[in-house]
């Protein structure tokens, strides 16, 4: 498994990590960066240098909408700090998620929540939850909120970290996850990929998703339910 070695590089760093929260800026889109997502990046890219060194890097930090991809190329899809809101305002929902490509076959995902001890990776044994609570994207505005349709018997959870969302999703925490805002592909790579091995029903743009790349050419809207497992 190429991710634990990384994950083992984030948590040994995790101190210098958390103490990064503390030193943000705010990029063209609104968003914040803190010192911690730039940490975890330079990490991850230490790591790709020497474990996937023939693999191109995309990152939510580097990587460009205007670039050239190849369906059939050799990729690392990061997102060094997922939840990146949650991480400065000092709560614990907040991971990284990287998943790997070989020939535009993927190769490898994982979900590393560190604060909350959580990681998955492919491969791993999975334990399953059934549940009746409805996952929520953070991107609802309060109008879409006020006219989600009434179901009898869901709970709804808003939680503000893809990573966090989806690995529950996977595990059957949630009975559902749906982004109708549309996410980058660094946010939910990892997360597809993870519960398509867990037996989930995935959409992608109301298409069935089947492990194939995505690139940052657009903004994606996602779907998982859980299937007959």
């Amino acid at each position: 498994m190429f991710s634990s070695d990384l994950c083992s590089r984030i948590q040994e760093s995790l101190d210098s990590i958390l103490r990064g929260r503390d030193h943000i800026r705010l990029k063209e889109d609104n968003s914040y960066v803190s010192e911690g997502d730039l940490l975890v990046q330079s990490l991850a890219q230490e790591w790709k240098r020497t474990k996937l060194p023939h693999h191109q890097l995309i990152s939510e930090e580097i990587s460009s909408f205007t670039d050239e991809w190849d369906p059939y190329g050799n990729y690392v899809i990061l997102d060094p700090i997922d939840g990146t809101e949650n991480f400065i305002s000092g709560l614990r929902e907040w991971g990284m998620g990287i998943s790997i490509y070989s020939q535009g076959v993927h190769q490898e995902s994982c979900i590393f929540l560190p604060e909350l001890g959580e990681m998955q990776i492919t491969g791993m044994p999975w334990h399953r939850y059934k549940s009746r609570i409805m996952g929520l994207s953070s991107s609802l505005t309060s109008e879409d909120l006020a006219n989600l349709p009434k179901r009898s018997g869901v709970e709804f959870r808003i939680i503000g970290c893809a990573m966090y969302n989806l690995l529950m999703a996977a595990r059957g925490s949630y009975c559902t996850f749906e982004n109708v805002k549309g996410v980058n592909c660094w946010d939910i790579l990892p997360g597809l990929n993870l519960a398509l091995e867990a037996g989930c029903k995935t959409w992608v743009d109301d298409e069935p998703y089947r492990g194939q790349i995505l690139f940052p050419v657009k903004k994606y809207k996602i779907k998982i339910e859980q299937g007959d497992i």
